[in-house]
């Protein structure tokens, strides 16, 4: 088993470097973001900007007002232009990057758009809802040379680090089985998430956090999938399923088990409730919120791990990669699969049959 030393412990050194809590970052020049669609996880993009001194919101999209309002009330967007269309958007401002979000069934077509005018691009999840549309931004975005990367920042957070650690120093061993959860309150839903044509599936939509994280925190690969998806009561979501499970087949013959709904209720204390659970051939590590990040082997009692390495910034390590030549904490290549297997996931509720992922 390999040791980690106390220093590589506390800073995350095992991992790809992070910037220090409250760093100011420069850039080698005045960068400019643009943000087309303001749904979803638009704060891992706006939260770290008082820490981009050379970086500056200079536009905003969305076909809501009241959402554009918001962001452009907000701390960083009140010189931002507001725009109703994103094509007219893109037509009339000079940019460097662009923050793709709003709704799903749009996204590719989007990126295609940025592609073609050499705009680095942070994209919201999926990066799209078929494989034909997946492929098409996989070659736009290599013809281009531009560089991309995609909201599942939950590998930047602390707790998954340390799990990846763990796993990394072979404390537990192997990982044979992985079982994983995401619960959400309902909430009020967005009307394009009711149709299939714009949504794409629950799967795609919240699976790719847990897939990433799987395959982030195991070092495993997802080869195979069956899975059944539904919705239960309901029926003002329409096509948006509220309930789904898959069952993966791993590189080693090891298992795992991702399970998501929509049925959190709304007296609970968080909006989701996040889980992972990696059981290995010498012991099991896990995380939930109630308990934190917990490790049983055979040679130890059960323990809490509290001294975790730091927490980073999807966004910032984007930054650091296309301005300073920094290795990035999350691959095009993972990117792409992680795309791979939620489609192919949802293609084997769809067809109800084993497939390939």
């Amino acid at each position: 088993m390999r040791k980690l030393s106390r220093r590589a412990w506390v800073t995350g050194a095992a991992l790809a470097p992070q910037i220090a809590a409250g760093q100011i970052v420069r850039l080698p020049k005045k960068v400019r973001l643009a943000l087309i669609g303001l749904e979803g996880h638009i704060g891992e993009i706006l939260d770290p900007m008082d820490r981009l001194p050379d970086l500056e919101l200079v536009a905003i999209q969305d076909p809501d007002p009241k959402l554009a309002a918001q962001v452009a009330e907000g701390k960083h967007g009140a010189e931002a232009r507001r725009y109703s269309d994103w094509r007219e958007l893109l037509n009339r401002e000079s940019l460097d990057i662009v923050g793709v979000c709003g709704a799903n069934g749009e996204r590719a077509g989007i990126i295609l758009e940025c592609a073609k005018r050499k705009i680095h691009i942070v994209a919201e999840k999926p990066l799209a809802i078929t494989a034909a549309d997946l492929d098409r931004v996989r070659q736009a975005v290599a013809k281009s040379g531009i560089h991309l990367t995609m909201l599942i920042s939950m590998r930047f957070e602390a707790r998954y680090r340390a799990m990846k650690q763990i796993v990394e120093a072979g404390e537990i061993g192997e990982v044979a089985q992985i079982a994983a959860q995401k619960s959400y309150k309902l909430g009020e839903r967005a009307e394009w998430m009711r149709n299939r044509a714009t949504y794409g599936g629950t799967i795609p939509f919240i699976g790719v956090h847990m897939v990433d994280l799987m395959r982030f925190t195991s070092s495993r690969e997802l080869v195979e999938a069956v899975s059944f998806q539904g919705r239960v009561g309901h029926p003002e979501l329409r096509d948006m399923e509220n309930t789904t499970a898959t069952i993966f087949q791993l590189d080693n013959r090891g298992t795992a088990v991702l399970h998501m709904d929509y049925s959190r209720p709304d007296t609970a204390p968080s909006w989701g409730d996040d889980r992972l659970r990696l059981a290995g051939t010498r012991g099991v590590v896990e995380y939930q919120a109630a308990t934190g990040v917990t490790v049983i082997t055979g040679q130890r009692a059960p323990r809490e791990i509290r001294n975790l390495p730091p927490d980073g910034s999807l966004f910032l390590d984007f930054l650091e990669s296309v301005y300073h030549g920094v290795a990035t904490g999350l691959s095009l290549t993972d990117i792409y699969r992680v795309n791979e297997i939620v489609l192919a996931a949802r293609e084997s509720a769809d067809r109800h049959q084993i497939v390939r992922t």
